[in-house]
């Protein structure tokens, strides 16, 4: 079918972030995924890597955070939490929503073990819309009371195979637990 990203009704400044990073045509996940998402509707898929598929999940989220954005002063609520396995794969998301939500005022943030979580602190506190974690992380910023839950609407596994491969599961089923019912 060979889908152009410019026939997705995707606000103005996600379009411009798209011509930007010379994305003309959709690949066949993001063309079979996108327009699901877009409809708000629960997605399981899976793609060979390097086939598109952080945009495939991150456009649609996008799209639908920023076509319900009110003006927000100040700190703000998670919106969208985006699981990843590994710190690598959640500084690589975090930079590709970056990369498309630029001129959208969302704020995508990614935390992850291995480094200091003060600066990471900060930025929670300022307020993020999409919330990008590894699980051990996560629960720890639950526990310290630096994170809720309790307004994420849309959550995303990515390499959901992989995170329960690396013994996630207990992890991942304590942060479904906190999650709310609705999403």
């Amino acid at each position: 079918m060979n889908l152009k990203f410019t026939d997705l009704q995707l606000a103005a400044p996600i379009q411009e972030a798209l011509r930007l990073q010379a994305y003309d045509n959709a690949t066949p996940i993001q063309e079979k995924v996108i327009p699901i998402i877009l409809q708000k509707k629960d997605v399981l898929a899976c793609a060979q890597t390097g086939t598109g598929k952080t945009a495939a999940f991150l456009l649609p989220v996008l799209q639908n955070l920023y076509s319900g954005k009110k003006t927000v002063t100040g700190t703000r609520p998670v919106s969208v939490l985006v699981l990843a396995p590994t710190r690598e794969l959640a500084i690589q998301i975090e930079e590709s929503c970056r990369n498309y939500s630029k001129g959208t005022g969302i704020r995508c943030l990614a935390v992850f073990g291995g480094v200091s979580q003060q600066q990471q602190v900060y930025s929670l506190k300022a307020g993020v819309d999409i919330l990008i974690a590894t699980p051990g992380r996560l629960l720890d910023f639950i526990q310290q009371r630096i994170v809720s839950l309790n307004t994420v609407n849309t959550v995303i596994l990515d390499e959901a195979d992989r995170m329960l491969d690396m013994g996630f599961v207990k992890d991942v089923k304590r942060i479904f637990a906190l999650l709310p019912k609705q999403r």
